[in-house]
């Protein structure tokens, strides 16, 4: 085992951020010192400048080439990029730090990199691959991992390393409620057994404040606003908060009225099994994806719920038994399968928000990435520029209508991500974590604006953990099991 060197100090004294081309500092004239061992919930509505504030005490926002920096952000007395061997991140998009083909390989990585004895190694390894519940082989690849479980790995090699600055950024996002409070007392363990600083990002509020010390929240111009006692601070600021866009525990949700019926299919699958090649394939399904119905996917992590979006959205082909298209929906009689239509055919009936945005992203600005639809369908310019102002503006982007998509925050991604394909007004969305990195606010008028659709006659299919958000939105609910458990059954 390796000896715990305990937590480490953060100060921050006047220190703003400001990334490259932007009119706007990210974050401005921070002062927060957090001592060795506090565990710290970090809170803020979407783009407040969180994940800037945990990229910055990793050490890896970069140089002037980057951003601005004004004031001083210090870990143990010195510039993060100097305590590097200290701390460990996990990052908004799990995807993004996986580095390895193998999953013991990819949490030895770090440990490897910081000269731990080779000895030592495998232990730590197998210790944090179980304290977050991945219980798979060594050897398994990491490409076949689903979006919950690269979270995990991307934990476990943290957890691994012993550090003494532990850095979260919504760690649970893509994970099922079992997953999220093996994940959660797993990072309350290691913090309690090393000693070591603790600051996390997350939306989910109630889950980790039986194990934080102290929240600080984020104002919209990247300013602190509270900052105090964990239960205390969002006791005594609730409907100050609340308006702020942060998840408040036990305040109200938003009532849903629905003002449409479920009309004729779309689409319909019988005995229907799906997985990508070379992995596990998912339990049978059988049912229909109505006009003007919204059906929520929910399952464990690797049960098979996004690849079952991609077989919706027609990029996947299935696996096993039938899945097509009704007479009226096909592009053609003898083109009844959504696999086999031409990206055209596709871009008007159905269109597809995949689980991590960045991997729909394909143009220089948000703009851009909202008028390539519309455009591929030789769509009037007008009519083009219309629609893509509406939803800058319905769903929060504005002001960064000329942005990279790749510079937003995790939050903004995603919604740019559900705009894309709003924009070409198909007949069927499938969204893949709709809700993820959404404070309360945005939350609330993503539900409303995909029950609007609905009304309005759009199949909405969405695969998500969120449970308020498929209570709130679900006319069908399609339950998935994990593979292991069907084989448990005998199924």
């Amino acid at each position: 085992m390796s000896t715990p060197q305990g937590g480490v100090a953060v100060t921050a004294s006047g220190w703003s951020w400001r990334h490259a081309g932007r009119p706007r500092w990210a974050l401005r004239d921070l002062d927060v010192t957090i001592e060795p061992g506090e565990r710290v919930l970090l809170l803020g509505a979407s783009g407040s400048g969180k994940s800037t504030l945990l990229h910055g005490l990793a050490g890896v926002l970069g140089d002037s080439e980057d951003g601005d920096e004004a004031g001083r952000l210090l870990v143990d007395g010195v510039p993060p990029a100097q305590r590097r061997d200290r701390i460990g991140m996990v990052l908004q998009n799990p995807d993004s730090q996986v580095i390895l083909s193998r999953v013991g390989d990819d949490v030895a990585f770090g440990m490897e990199n910081f000269n731990v004895a080779p000895q030592a190694i495998w232990p730590r390894v197998r210790r944090a691959l179980a304290a977050v519940g991945l219980a798979l082989p060594l050897m398994h690849d990491t490409g076949h991992l689903s979006g919950g479980q690269q979270q995990r790995l991307a934990l476990a090699g943290v957890l691994a390393m012993d550090p003494g600055l532990i850095l979260l950024d919504e760690p649970t996002a893509n994970l099922d409620p079992a997953g999220v409070l093996e994940v959660r007392d797993a990072v309350a363990a290691a913090a309690e057994q090393t000693g070591a600083t603790l600051i996390v990002v997350e939306h989910r509020t109630a889950v980790w404040l039986p194990v934080v010390d102290r929240v600080i929240v984020l104002g919209a111009a990247g300013e602190i606003v509270a900052d105090g006692p964990a239960a205390e601070t969002l006791a005594q600021q609730r409907d100050r908060l609340t308006r702020a866009g942060v998840w408040v525990p036990g305040a109200e949700l938003p009532h849903i009225t629905r003002a449409g019926a479920p009309g004729q299919a779309l689409l319909s699958a019988a005995d229907l099994a799906v997985g990508y090649r070379g992995g596990p394939v998912t339990e049978r399904l059988t049912f229909d994806i109505d006009r003007a119905a919204t059906t929520v996917v929910t399952g464990p992590n690797g049960a098979g719920k996004s690849a079952l979006a991609l077989t919706l959205g027609g990029l996947l082909p299935p696996r096993d038994g039938r899945f097509s298209a009704e007479a009226a929906f096909a592009p053609a009689p003898h083109r009844r399968e959504p696999v086999r239509w031409r990206s055209r055919e596709l871009l008007t009936r159905i269109g597809s928000v995949f689980q991590n945005p960045e991997h729909q992203f394909l143009t220089g600005s948000v703009r851009d990435e909202l008028a390539l639809g519309p455009r591929a369908l030789k769509r009037d310019p007008a009519s083009i520029t219309a629609v893509c102002d509406a939803l800058l503006e319905r769903l929060h982007l504005t002001e960064f209508a000329d942005v990279n998509p790749y510079t937003l925050s995790g939050g903004q991604k995603r919604r740019l991500s559900v705009a894309t394909v709003l924009a070409t007004q198909p007949e069927l969305i499938v969204l893949d974590e709709p809700t993820f990195g959404q404070d309360r606010t945005t939350w609330e008028e993503l539900v409303r604006l995909l029950a609007e659709i609905a009304d309005e006659g759009t199949a909405v299919v969405a695969v998500t953990h969120d449970l308020d958000f498929a209570d709130l939105l679900a006319d069908r609910h399609i339950e998935i099991s994990a593979p292991e458990a069907l084989a448990k059954a005998g199924r």
